[in-house]
C-alpha cells in the first residue's frame, strides 16, 4: 500500500446535498484503540457521529465517519479538528525521521483557572463553553458561593493544543472568559497547579447509600418507578449484545442492538481499547427510528477469538458541559458544584455533583420539579 501525502491522513468534506453532514476519512498507519482515540476527539468539537465504518489489516487502518454539528449554533472549527485528528494518528515517516519524546506517554500538565465573579444564572456554564471552544479539558472543579452574591470557579484544566506554558495563551483564555462574563467578573487568574490542588478539588467521601444508589448498574423497577423517568429511558434497558464465533474463521462477531445515544460509538470503542480488543472491521450504519445497531468484528491483541467478555481513566467527554447546559435551559443557579473520581471494586467512576439553588420556578422541595430537572439533564446526555 502507497504511503499517502500526510495532507491525505485526515480528509473533511462536506457531504454534497446532506445538509449539515460532514464526512471525515482517516487513512493511516494502525495502532491499538485508534478509534477511540479518534472519536473522543470528534466528540470533544460538539460533533454527533451518524454513521462510521472500519477497517483495518492489522498494520494499517482506514475510517469513515460521519459527522454532524450537535446544535445549529455551534461553529466548528475545522482545521483545527483536522490538526487535532492527526495528532491522534501513528506518523507515516519512518521511525528513524521522528523524534519522539520519551515523556509521550506522561499525563499532561495540569493548571488552575480561578474565575472569581458576580453570581449570575448560567454563569458556570458560560465558563465551561469558552473552555471547550478553546480547547481546554476539564478535569476537576469546584464552585463556591458567597454570602454576598458572589463565586468563586476553580478549574484544574489540560490543553488539548499542549500551549499553557506560553504567556499568550494563558492571557487569551483570561480574555476570552473576561469578554464572555463581561463586567460581572472581577478577576481570573490561570497558572501552572500545585500537586496540593489535586486533593483539594476531590470529592468528598461518599455515604454508604449514595454509593449503592450511583454505581449500582441495574435499575430496578421499583426504583424507575420512584425516579418518574420518562418513557424513552426504559428502552435503555432493551440493549441486546450478540457474540457470534462460528460466522468468521478468525474473528468474532459482536453485535450491538440498543437505542441511539450521545457518544454511543465512543463508548463502544472505547470499552474494546479497555479491554485490548482489535476490531478489524465495523459498520456502524444510521439509526433507524431512535435505534442503532453495530457490527463490530473484533479479535484479542493475541490474533484469537473472544471466549469471555471504565479502565482508561477518562470519562465521556463534554459532560460537565452538557448538564451546565441543561441547568442554564432550566434557567437555575448552581450553588456549588464538584468533579471527582470513586473508585469500586472493580472500576472507577466519575462523579459529578452539583449544589442547586431553590427558586420559585423550581421549589427542590417539590418531586415534579426533582422529576423535570432529572429528565432534562437525563436527555441532554443522551442526546435526545
Amino acid at each position: 500500500m502507497a504511503i499517502p501525502c500526510w495532507d491525505d491522513v485526515v480528509l473533511i468534506e462536506k457531504e454534497k446535498g446532506s445538509g449539515d453532514t460532514t464526512v471525515i476519512t482517516v487513512n493511516c498507519p494502525d495502532k491499538a484503540g485508534l478509534g477511540c482515540d479518534l472519536a473522543r476527539v470528534v466528540l470533544e468539537f460538539g460533533l454527533f457521529i451518524t454513521r462510521g465504518d472500519f477497517s483495518t489489516d492489522g498494520k494499517w487502518c482506514y475510517v469513515v465517519l460521519w459527522v454532524v454539528p450537535s446544535s445549529i449554533s455551534l461553529k466548528v472549527d475545522w482545521e483545527s479538528l483536522k490538526n487535532r485528528l492527526l495528532s491522534a494518528c501513528p506518523s507515516c515517516l519512518p521511525k528513524f525521521y521522528l523524534n519522539q519524546s520519551s515523556n509521550s506517554s506522561q499525563p499532561p500538565p495540569l493548571y488552575l483557572l480561578k474565575v472569581f465573579s458576580l453570581d449570575r444564572k448560567g454563569l458556570l456554564h458560560d465558563v465551561t463553553k469558552v473552555l471547550s471552544e478553546l480547547e481546554l479539558l476539564i478535569q476537576r472543579v469546584k464552585v463556591m458561593t458567597t454570602p454576598d452574591g458572589k463565586v468563586l470557579d476553580l478549574f484544574l484544566i489540560t490543553d488539548d493544543m499542549d500551549l499553557l506554558h506560553t504567556k499568550k495563551r494563558r492571557d487569551d483564555t483570561c480574555e476570552h472568559i473576561n469578554d464572555e462574563i463581561g463586567e460581572d467578573c472581577i478577576s481570573c487568574e490561570l497558572e501552572l497547579a500545585g500537586p496540593e490542588y489535586e486533593s483539594q478539588l476531590g470529592l468528598s467521601s461518599l455515604s454508604k447509600a449514595v454509593c449503592e444508589e450511583l454505581f449500582c448498574c441495574e435499575l430496578s423497577d421499583r426504583e424507575a418507578c420512584s425516579q418518574a423517568l420518562s418513557a424513552d429511558i426504559t428502552k435503555v434497558k432493551k440493549a441486546t449484545i450478540t457474540v457470534d464465533n462460528h460466522l468468521s474463521p478468525a474473528h468474532t462477531l459482536l453485535q450491538i442492538q440498543c437505542v441511539d445515544q450521545k457518544g454511543l460509538i465512543y463508548d463502544v470503542l472505547r470499552t474494546a481499547k479497555d479491554c485490548n480488543i482489535q476490531i478489524a472491521y465495523g459498520r456502524v450504519p444510521p439509526s433507524v427510528k431512535g435505534y442503532r445497531t453495530l457490527d463490530l468484528f473484533i479479535q484479542k491483541s493475541d490474533g484469537g477469538k473472544i471466549v469471555d467478555l471504565e479502565l482508561s481513566g477518562k470519562g465521556r467527554p463534554r459532560v460537565f458541559y452538557d448538564v451546565t447546559f441543561a441547568l442554564k435551559m432550566l434557567g437555575i443557579c448552581v450553588f456549588s458544584a464538584e468533579i471527582g473520581r470513586h473508585s469500586t471494586t472493580d472500576r472507577q467512576w466519575e462523579v459529578y455533583r452539583f449544589l442547586l439553588i431553590d427558586s420559585h420556578e423550581f421549589p427542590l422541595a417539590s418531586k415534579r420539579a426533582k422529576n423535570e430537572i432529572a429528565d432534562r439533564v437525563r436527555r441532554t446526555l443522551m442526546g435526545w
